[in-house]
């Protein structure tokens, strides 16, 4: 009976993981990691116009990590402004992605742990609402809907029916309209200054 316990526990033991905030030297694993789930077209998609030359929203850049630390998933959020409400005011709005899961280890739970976990820190930094593009029956499960998105429109090609969106606050993007702006800090502010000498 030990043995067969035994077993159980280093089977659970080498498929556990952890999420955790990404921190600089997650970069080459996690852009290795897109690489391989997302495709050589990745940078493409009209959600990378967003993306390009910002930084992902503070506290929002989360990886899954394997039992010996090795970047496994990945999953970042983005501010953007969500068109305008029917005074003519911004929106603001995170837009989240890419979400991506080493293939050994898909089935595991992992991209749905990142997303559990990257809503509930979203809900706690206060933000209204978070917006995406992709599978319906998938996200559907975390709440997201169409018809969150339905007035609003990407900055370029894009699945309208993959178009999702998910109310952190009722009612948040009620009369949303328009078309998805990038409002992050742009990368280079986020970079320390260099002195010259």
């Amino acid at each position: 009976m030990a043995a067969v316990l035994d077993s159980v526990r280093a089977f659970f033991a080498q498929n556990a993981f952890t999420i955790d905030a990404e921190n600089p030297g997650d970069v080459v694993a996690r852009e290795r990691l897109l690489d391989r789930a997302m495709g050589p077209n990745r940078r493409r998609k009209s959600s990378e116009q967003l993306r390009r030359g910002r930084v992902p929203a503070e506290g929002l850049a989360l990886v899954a990590r394997d039992g010996d630390g090795h970047v496994i998933g990945t999953v970042r959020l983005w501010n953007v402004d969500a068109g305008v409400d029917a005074e003519g005011r911004t929106i603001p709005a995170l837009l989240l992605g890419p979400l991506a899961v080493d293939a050994a280890q898909e089935g595991k739970g992992v991209g749905g742990a990142l997303m559990r976990a990257a809503i509930g820190e979203a809900t706690l930094r206060g933000h209204g609402a978070i917006l995406l593009v992709g599978d319906a029956p998938y996200y559907e499960r975390f709440g997201f809907q169409a018809h969150h998105a339905q007035h609003l429109v990407m900055p370029g090609p894009f699945e309208r029916h993959r178009f999702l969106g998910l109310e952190l606050k009722d009612g948040w993007l009620k009369g949303a309209a328009g078309m998805l702006t990038a409002s992050g800090r742009k990368l280079s502010q986020a970079l320390p200054m260099r002195r010259v000498a």
